[in-house]
């Protein structure tokens, strides 16, 4: 017997209705792997609360986002299994290289190629060269928007993550830690650590004080850390100190 139009209406509204529940469902897990993209590490318990979303949900679109390769599970470190006390440690979620991947970058193929051409046909200091052209503009972009700010460090995070880097900062014993949860040209920068270089010195140009990079994306660090020591105690002898245990620290995130 033919459908009524009825029928045939009923399917179309359960095909909409299903296709709108699909879309929640991709923004939603895009919403929780940017948060970490943007924030760093985090267990599910952080997500659900910063997310304002049920801690089932979000171990659904944490586990799919795994699989995906997006994520990865690790283990927390030691200090948080001290600080959460018995019970069974939570898992922190943290972003991959592919799934950074799936996120904007500023490069493209392109861009590479000419690089690796400047390097083995042309002449290796040309990348240097570009490195430090690209680290003058940065900072020139930078120093405006840090000026007049009693905050350079935290103005200069907000300047990055405008330019995509997903910034932050904290403190860290003597002084800061500017993290960039995200790297535009991690790719480029992985084969050609002068961009690396360069971009360190442009911060320290930019901030008026010696700064000191303590990890990479690129090097396959989960978030590229740069201390940033307090003026007035960059000769002291804890400050050396608090800078080599905040390497050490870095390295194992």
């Amino acid at each position: 017997m033919p459908r009524s139009r009825v029928e045939r209406s009923c399917d179309l509204g359960n095909n909409n209705v299903v296709k709108n529940l699909l879309v929640d469902e991709t923004r939603t897990r895009e919403l929780v792997a940017r948060a970490i993209l943007e924030n760093g590490p985090a267990t599910a318990g952080e997500l659900a609360s910063k997310l304002e979303i049920t801690p089932a949900g979000v171990r659904r679109h944490l586990d799919a986002l795994v699989d995906e390769g997006v994520l990865q599970a690790r283990e927390p470190h030691q200090r948080s299994l001290s600080l959460r006390g018995r019970g069974r440690p939570a898992k922190v979620f943290v972003m991959t290289d592919s799934g950074r991947e799936k996120f904007e970058h500023s490069y493209d193929d392109l861009a590479l190629m000419a690089i690796r051409f400047m390097s083995a046909k042309v002449d290796s200091s040309m990348v240097e060269g570009f490195a430090k052209y690209r680290s003058l503009d940065l900072e020139r972009r930078a120093q405006s928007a840090v000026a007049g700010k009693s905050d350079r460090v935290s103005a200069l995070a907000k300047f990055l993550s405008n330019d995509g880097y997903a910034a932050s900062v904290h403190k860290q014993g003597i002084g800061q830690e500017l993290c960039q949860h995200h790297c535009p040209i991690a790719h480029v920068a992985s084969e050609f650590p002068q961009m690396c270089e360069a971009e360190t010195e442009a911060f320290a140009r930019v901030l008026g004080t010696h700064v000191q990079r303590l990890a990479t994306i690129a090097d396959g660090d989960g978030v590229c850390t740069t201390f940033v020591p307090n003026p007035h105690r960059l000769n002291d002898k804890k400050s050396k100190e608090t800078t080599k245990n905040a390497t050490r620290k870095a390295r194992t995130r």
